[in-house]
């Protein structure tokens, strides 16, 4: 059953689980919802989501994952720990799955089966069927639109009680939608589609909250769709903690097999 629970941690690291660790804590009241404004225009909303970006140094905590891959399931508590813009690392219940990831590296090891991995951002690109680098996977964890909205135009308008962004002209190798809740301009919802490989990606914010100054995610779900293949992940964060000193112990152990990857792994 642990061995299980633990090539669970590892498929969701080498899927999406980044896209799905950080920021929620249960002691805080979750925001009230606005009321979306049909006189702003596309490049007013863009511009305040921007404006209202969470900004800070470090946080650390707990975050529990329910991971799913449409025949069984698992779920795990695992220490987080971020810091902006250089590192995100991850450890499974006595250290037996440690992650970590900065702007030029993915790696994780596995006790269990004594194996490890340690590459770039390619295979993520590959599994979720575009090129994906750190600074977008940490816009998916803190609320914020996976690509730069400034750099193409869009088409606004308001469904189900937020902002639709929907670009003006197709982009060439996929379709993006986004969502964007009009209490704090954030991200309600990202979908990222390449239809003739039938694949997608869904990240969905349920409700967002308020820590200290924070603006945060109250709720998190991501679902890869590759084909018949559907990961899906919850996440549930614990004990948020910013801005305090923090290490990122890691070292792969001697001996362990390393991980090779296919061109074509998923």
């Amino acid at each position: 059953m642990r061995a299980t629970v633990y090539r669970s941690i590892r498929r969701v690291i080498l899927g999406a689980v980044f896209a799905t660790l950080v920021l929620s804590c249960k002691s805080t009241n979750v925001l009230s919802d606005g009321t979306a404004n049909a006189k702003l225009s596309a490049k007013m909303v863009i511009k305040e989501h921007y404006d209202k970006a969470i900004d800070f140094k470090t946080l650390s905590g707990k975050v529990r994952i329910d991971y799913s891959d449409g025949e069984a399931s698992q779920g795990v508590s695992v220490s987080l720990r971020m810091e902006k813009d250089k590192a995100i690392w991850m450890s499974a219940p006595l250290g037996m799955v440690k992650a970590f990831i900065t702007p030029n590296r993915v790696t994780f090891y596995n006790k269990l089966q004594n194996e490890y991995f340690d590459g770039d951002f390619s295979y993520l690109s590959k599994y979720l069927g575009t090129e994906l680098n750190f600074e977008q996977v940490q816009s998916l964890l803190l609320g914020q639109a996976l690509f730069n909205l400034k750099e193409n135009r869009y088409d606004l308008a308001v469904v189900n009680g937020t902002y639709r962004l929907k670009p003006k002209r197709p982009l060439e190798l996929f379709k993006v939608l986004f969502d964007i809740e009009p209490k704090n301009f954030r991200i309600a919802s990202q979908q990222l589609s390449q239809p003739l490989r039938k694949r997608l990606l869904q990240v969905n914010y349920t409700d967002y909250q308020k820590i200290h100054k924070w603006i945060l995610p109250q709720e998190i779900t991501v679902a890869a769709i590759d084909g018949n293949q559907r990961n899906t992940i919850d996440i549930e964060y614990r004990n948020i903690e910013f801005n305090r000193p923090i290490n990122f112990p890691y070292k792969i152990p001697k001996g362990f097999k390393e991980i090779v990857l296919e061109q074509d792994a998923r």
